[in-house]
């Protein structure tokens, strides 16, 4: 019997025979088979061992649906709330001008989102999952990291459930990453993806670069702004902040971004313990990119440097002759890396503390190059308590 057994299961091939293991797992009688397959078919399939395929998913499954269900609750939606008139009315109210997501961040009441979410409210409302909504007041905010910190008003601790913080050094690519946000209004909506790249360098309301920014294709769409990324332990990783869209439409392409978390708890953290934000500055007015470019050039342009500023004596800055314009200093590298823009010199500054001193390669006068080292000053943004 085996040995025809076995001779059929090879002359017949593995088709059938995982037909019969789809039957046999879909609880379907063996004497109903046999007319089908034969007696010796039935012996053959059941010997083989079980694919598993069903429960390996189903614990795939209850994984992601346990990573939803444990931090759900930490996630909030955040509505925009600015001074305007409704309709025809001449009277001013606040109007609801904008959507987006942000997430519980201690027992304590502060939520963290994106600045662009918040920017320009006259007042900031904050829906919990348990849809009670608070009054919520800016502690703090960093545009050019676009990262904002909010209080909530009158809310009972115990109704808050903080989101687990983890860490962003150590994401490889390929690595699975969740998503949950309010897209077009959707609360709580998850989808998930990869980490598709790393190192990713986007821009800020402000202008400024935000770099090493983690690139994603789970779905991030209008609304998701300020929410979590989380990997599959479901720690915070990110703050899902931009997408990519060459379409100009506001829709997702496979091609988000967020903010690594080891940027923002340390914003996070200094606004919080210190009510403020130090960044190291050269203390000069930059022209913008363009100027250079129509002349063909690469660096950035020294447009003014105060008096008492880190740069004062030590760069030069553009000024009006009796002949023209006669140009200033243009930065074309910081201690030996090349700057061909604002957003390089930016990038290398963000890398210095306050108290460092970089060697700046510039070009003066009519393009011969000079080094200039400069110690740099401490840019302080306070918040009231």
């Amino acid at each position: 019997m085996e040995a025809k057994a076995k001779l059929r299961l090879g002359a017949k091939g593995s088709v059938a025979a995982l037909s019969i293991l789809l039957a046999l797992e879909s609880g379907i009688d063996h004497d109903l088979l046999a007319p089908v397959f034969g007696p010796d078919w039935v012996q053959v399939a059941s010997a083989l061992p079980a694919s598993g395929g069903a429960a390996s998913l189903m614990a795939e499954e209850d994984a992601v649906t346990t990573i939803f269900r444990e931090n759900t609750a930490s996630v909030v939606n955040i509505t925009n709330l600015q001074q305007g008139r409704m309709g025809g009315s001449l009277d001013i109210t606040e109007v609801p001008v904008g959507t987006g997501t942000g997430f519980v961040w201690d027992d304590k009441g502060h939520v963290i989102t994106n600045f662009h979410v918040i920017k320009g409210a006259s007042d900031v409302r904050v829906t919990l999952i348990d849809k009670n909504t608070y009054a919520a007041t800016v502690v703090g905010f960093d545009e050019d990291k676009d990262i904002a910190i909010l209080t909530l008003q009158g809310v009972n601790p115990r109704d808050l459930i903080p989101i687990r913080v983890g860490r962003s050094g150590g994401l490889l690519v390929g690595q699975t990453v969740f998503a949950i946000g309010n897209p077009f209004g959707l609360d709580h909506t998850m989808s998930s993806g990869i980490v598709s790249g790393l190192g990713r360098v986007i821009q800020s309301q402000s202008g400024r670069p935000i770099r090493g920014a983690i690139q994603t294709d789970a779905a991030i769409n209008p609304g998701n702004s300020g929410g979590p990324l989380l990997d599959r332990k479901g720690q915070l990783i990110g703050v899902n902040t931009a997408i990519l869209d060459p379409t100009g439409r506001g829709a997702n392409v496979g091609v988000g971004f967020a903010i690594p978390v080891d940027t923002v708890r340390g914003i996070v953290e200094q606004i919080i313990t210190y009510g403020k934000i130090v960044r190291p500055y050269l203390g000069i007015t930059l022209a913008p990119d363009q100027a250079l470019a129509q002349l063909g050039r690469k660096g950035v342009l020294v447009l003014d440097v105060p008096a008492n500023s880190p740069a004062s004596g030590r760069l030069q800055p553009t000024y009006r002759s009796l002949t023209g314009i006669v140009l200033g200093d243009v930065i074309v590298a910081v201690d030996g890396k090349p700057v061909e823009g604002s957003g390089d010199l930016f990038g290398c500054l963000d890398a210095l503390k306050v108290g460092d001193t970089v060697r700046l390669t510039v070009e003066r006068g009519k393009g011969s190059r000079e080094e200039v080292s400069i110690t740099l000053g401490g840019k302080t943004t306070t918040f009231e308590s």
